[in-house]
């Protein structure tokens, strides 16, 4: 069995951070990974937003909750929230930026890091505040919230890979 595959069985999504920052070089790697990933036509057409500031990840965590309808932390404690948006004028968007998130997931847990794809960025940068963020960053256009990856050192073990379900695969030969 192949080393990546391997890697695809055990890479699991991580809901309990340490406060640590992570070095700004391996935050760097998980967003290259994520550049890297396939788009239709290879527009690239998906940005991310790195959050590394504690009272903006924090000022992310409060409106995420909100819309979750919870008061606790929707990122798990993460000291780093990836954002990643696609450009909703590519007929592939949601996919293109599905799959910078998967590769994102799969970088960090190469490089030891705990990672969780966490939703509602779509609810998020339909707001007001989330319109005013983006053009804060100087990003303009029509661009959908895909969603975060909450990043970090786990506090946390990751737990087995349980069964895959059956019936998934049918074969025309």
């Amino acid at each position: 069995m192949s080393d990546f595959l391997e890697q695809l069985k055990e890479r699991r999504s991580i809901r309990a951070f340490q406060e640590k920052m992570v070095p700004k070089e391996d935050i760097e790697k998980v967003i290259e990974a994520g550049l890297y990933a396939a788009s239709g036509k290879n527009r690239q057409d998906s940005i991310i937003v790195a959050v590394t500031d504690r009272e903006c990840r924090d000022w992310f965590s409060r409106i995420n909750a909100e819309i979750m309808g919870v008061s606790t932390d929707p990122f798990y404690g993460a000291p780093v929230i990836l954002i990643v948006l696609a450009d909703k004028n590519a007929p592939t968007y949601l996919y293109d930026g599905s799959l910078t998130i998967g590769n994102m997931l799969l970088e960090a847990d190469a490089l030891g890091l705990g990672a969780c794809w966490i939703h509602r960025a779509k609810e998020e940068f339909e707001s007001e505040e989330g319109q005013a963020f983006l053009k804060s960053l100087g990003i303009e256009g029509d661009y959908e919230g895909i969603g975060h990856v909450a990043l970090g050192y786990p506090s946390m073990e990751k737990a087995a890979a349980p069964e895959r379900k059956g019936g998934r695969v049918f074969w025309k030969a």
